[in-house]
């Protein structure tokens, strides 16, 4: 009897995260707060480089280009320090719903959708530096900024 027990508040406890997550298409949850760069303290602000590399002053973008990615978690944009002119971007979807990073001025700059759970997409950074501020289409609450340089 206790194994039933057991095994029905495992399956229920289940059912209730995978449910918990869902937002649908279009939904936001209440306790997703909008994340600009630099304001959620879990937010890593650092690109990150592949295994084995080092960083050297003299060096091209190269390095930031094979290391640029945007994580989406918890419906926020978690966003590298800053990225090099051109570099490849990839952006990884960890919610369990779709997602996009669109530019706010010009979206023909970037504008990629993302598929939920762990979805990915990549694009191509604007060549000239300077800030791009960023959006979700589906989600209003969503926001960041790419910084090239």
């Amino acid at each position: 009897m206790t194994s039933n027990k057991t095994r029905t508040a495992l399956v229920l406890a289940t059912v209730l995260i995978g449910l918990s997550g869902c937002a649908g298409g279009g939904g936001t949850p209440a306790s997703a707060p909008a994340t600009t760069a630099g304001t959620s303290p879990s937010m890593s602000m650092e690109p990150s480089a592949p295994a084995g590399s080092t960083a050297s002053g003299s060096g091209s973008g190269a390095a930031n280009a094979a290391a640029a990615t945007i994580t989406i978690s918890n419906f926020a944009y978690q966003i590298p320090g800053s990225v090099a002119p051109g570099a490849e971007v990839k952006v990884t979807n960890m919610d369990t719903a779709e997602h996009t990073v669109t530019a706010d001025q010009d979206a023909t700059l970037f504008d990629v959708e993302v598929k939920e759970n762990g979805g990915t997409a990549t694009f191509k950074a604007p060549s000239k530096p300077g800030t791009y501020p960023f959006h979700c289409t589906y989600h209003s609450s969503m926001h960041g900024s790419l910084t090239v340089k």
